[in-house]
């Protein structure tokens, strides 16, 4: 490979939007930073902030148990539209949206320092430090979210520093009854910034804590900031708590303090060191370098859009993904916006969507050797089973545990649903999040004692829900909900969705797999399930009940969940499957654009090996204007609403369409496409306990180097065919195979 690919982008203009500011995150508190020297501002956010609502039980999951067998009832009997009366009565209600805390503002009066706004300007961010940096004249800026101190450190420099320094909670849509408090106190580094905003009607405040230690000049109060005048840098730590009553400032004042004592007195880059132990490390397990031109490579990032394609902007976009994905991962997933939004007004209430869109963003967790996503996935899970058990009984009248599709991060209960919306009816959601916990273990070779017991309870629910049978005597999902589509001929509410099928199926059996004690009996109902059916299109049908009709143009590929994450149905073991598959996805409509239904479309095409396919669910994100100059992306086209699922997924379309495995089989190069003709993949971690380093060149060929931690046989599929691959333990092993 000719020079290598830039782990970082840049722009060189400061963002004049929000939505183009630079990213920063540590999975705790985020900062959206827009670089500007005379007006600078960084937008802090954090994984807690939802905006309370009155709690006067309707968060809570409508008991509708006593109801279901006469649902049941009318829906076997053919009443095509008996679900829509399942329902408490109550309107539609969204879960807690996600909000911003405040922006710092560093403003500099133009009276004060002698900066030149003619100067050179440069904007960057690298994604191997999680730092933000721009530069004009003599002026400097630097940013980062420490994941070793859990801070927002900002540090300035300039001849004659003056800076005027607020916090301010004016953003777009924040609430009119927001009460708001400053703070603003001399301490001997320099100055300490508080703002306490209450939420209307509530006891639930947030506090921000600013640390100003100034070096040089001098800082005097202008409330309700500071202002600081002829310094050579300034040293900005922030914090921001979500809590009941008042926080105790002096107390967050010491800790701050106390993160610029060791070393005595501790800089920017000792700060900086302590996180790059964490940080560097996890970003840098794995690289992919497409061979890109290096004057792509080196443009900035908005113009590298511009091309809408190539290999530089897929090495780039890659590198973002990971970065992003890392930066909003830790106390929880990423949210639909990730960890960052500048508007109180977020769509979908900047929530998590855990029937597509949570799993799609997280989805090259394991292989692309990101186990902190992982571990921020598993804990959202294992947070809300005593929620998701509530759902179980008071919707269905059943143990175990029943998953919602919308939650803002503290609460698992379901209470998000409407007509058009049924998504009390989605019972597949415990085996929909459960299953990248368990290509993780399966990674790392090491079961999660929490995940082994939640796969009890998934299987306990399905022996209490599937009592009723067809003719045949076949267990009968009844109501069933293929996320967020209908049949042309039929409510949402049905019999015998495709995913719902392909859950119970999976859920059962690795259920069996995890406890032998139980295992007869839950494979025995695994066993009794109906087949998936194909329709008269040849396609596989998005409902198993017969003579409910196909609706093709939606964003939405539920159906498909046996092909993708699942391995239920794959070209190797399942071969007439898999034709009905492809001819499904082949009739599958684009709906209204949606980011994550063209990723979603890539992600199942690659396990088809159905390389063209993949290449132009690419093409249309990539030409589709859905990148913002900060490698953030949008849900729409044209940048149209700030949304994280392309932007994270992008990386696992590209690992998918290189490797795949499972723990006994390794695919390479499925679905390589041909605006990739060289390059390599290094890194990559495997379901069978290897990492892997692939290289594939122009002229045809192909190398991968496995290192497995675990001694044992696995089936190798490459471009050419399968063949048997042992794999001692220790022992690297080098293969060369054809590329196409």
């Amino acid at each position: 490979m000719s020079g290598a690919p830039v782990h970082g982008t840049w722009e060189p203009e400061p963002a004049a939007r929000w939505e183009d500011a630079f990213l920063s995150g540590n999975g705790h508190h985020g900062a959206l930073v827009f670089g500007d020297p005379d007006a600078d501002r960084v937008i802090v956010t954090h994984h807690t902030l939802v905006r309370p609502d009155r709690d006067d039980g309707r968060r809570r999951p409508p008991a509708l148990a006593a109801a279901l067998p006469a649902l049941q009832d009318r829906l076997l009997a053919g009443d095509t539209a008996a679900a829509e009366d399942f329902t408490d009565g109550r309107p539609l209600q969204w879960v807690r949206p996600f909000h911003p805390a405040f922006q710092l503002r560093l403003n500099r009066p133009p009276e004060g320092d002698t900066h030149d706004a003619r100067a050179p300007y440069r904007r960057a961010v690298d994604f191997t430090t999680g730092e933000t940096t721009a530069t004009r004249a003599g002026w400097t800026s630097r940013v980062f979210v420490s994941r070793a101190d859990d801070v927002i450190v900002q540090h300035v420099t300039a001849p004659h520093l003056t800076l005027d320094l607020s916090l301010d909670p004016r953003l777009p849509g924040a609430p009119t009854g927001l009460r708001i408090g400053h703070g603003t106190v001399l301490v001997p580094e320099g100055a300490l910034l508080t703002l306490r905003a209450r939420y209307p009607g509530s006891d639930l405040a947030y506090t921000g804590v600013t640390l100003a230690a100034v070096t040089g000049g001098t800082v005097k109060l202008v409330p309700p900031g500071v202002l600081v005048e002829g310094a050579t840098e300034a040293l900005l730590l922030t914090r921001v708590h979500r809590h009941t009553g008042e926080l105790d400032t002096v107390a967050e004042s010491r800790a701050l303090r106390d993160l610029l004592a060791v070393p005595h007195p501790a800089s920017y880059d000792d700060l900086l060191a302590r996180h790059l132990a964490r940080h560097r490390t996890a970003y840098e397990r794995v690289t992919l370098d497409l061979a890109a031109d290096p004057a792509e490579r080196a443009l900035p990032g908005s113009a590298l859009l511009a091309r809408a394609g190539g290999p530089a902007l897929l090495e780039r976009l890659f590198a973002a993904g990971r970065y992003h994905l890392l930066s909003a991962s830790g106390l929880l997933p990423p949210r639909l916006t990730g960890l960052w939004t500048g508007d109180w007004s977020t769509a979908w209430s900047g929530a998590f969507t855990t029937n597509a869109n949570l799993n799609l963003q997280t989805a090259s967790a394991a292989a692309a050797a990101l186990p902190e996503v992982t571990e921020a996935h598993a804990a959202l899970v294992h947070r809300q089973l005593p929620d998701w058990r509530d759902n179980a009984r008071e919707i269905f009248g059943a143990r175990g545990v029943v998953a919602p599709s919308h939650t803002d991060g503290e609460c698992g209960h379901t209470y998000h649903f409407s007509r058009e919306y049924p998504l009390h009816l989605w019972t597949a959601g415990a085996d929909w999040l459960l299953k990248p916990l368990l290509d993780h273990d399966e990674t790392h070779g090491t079961p999660d004692p929490r995940t082994t017991a939640a796969l009890a309870e998934v299987a306990l629910f399905y022996e209490d829900f599937l009592q009723r049978t067809d003719d045949d005597g076949h267990p009968v999902v009844v109501p069933s909900y293929s996320p967020e589509n209908r049949p042309g001929n039929a409510s949402w509410g049905t019999l015998n969705a495709a995913m719902d099928l392909s859950a119970a199926r999976h859920a059962l059996r690795t259920a069996a797999d995890h406890h032998p004690e139980h295992a007869d009996r839950w494979r025995a109902l695994a066993e009794r399930l109906p087949a998936h059916r194909v329709n008269a299109d040849g396609a596989l049908a998005e409902w198993a009940w017969p003579g409910l009709s196909d609706t093709y143009d939606h964003r939405h590929l539920s159906h498909l969940y046996g092909v993708w994450p699942l391995e239920e149905i794959n070209p190797y073991d399942t071969p007439d499957l898999a034709e009905a598959a492809r001819r499904a996805l082949a009739l599958r409509g684009a709906e209204n654009d949606s980011a994550h239904g063209h990723l979603h479309h890539a992600l199942v095409a690659a396990r088809l090996r159905d390389g063209p396919r993949v290449s132009h669910a690419l093409d249309q994100v990539l030409g589709g204007d859905y990148f913002h100059a900060s490698l953030m992306s949008a849900h729409y086209p044209h940048r149209d609403v700030y949304n994280a699922d392309a932007a994270h997924a992008l990386p696992a379309v590209l690992v998918e369409m290189l490797v795949q495995s499972t723990p006994g089989r390794l695919v390479l190069l499925p679905a390589l496409p041909a605006s990739c003709p060289q390059g390599e993949l290094r890194g990559v971690r495997t379901r069978f306990g290897a990492s892997l380093d692939l290289t594939w060149t122009a002229d045809g060929g192909a190398s991968a180097r496995l290192r497995p931690e675990r001694t044992r046989r696995i089936e190798l599929r490459t471009p050419s065919g399968a063949e048997p691959l042992d794999l001692a333990a220790g022992e690297d092993r080098v293969i060369s195979v054809k590329a196409r």
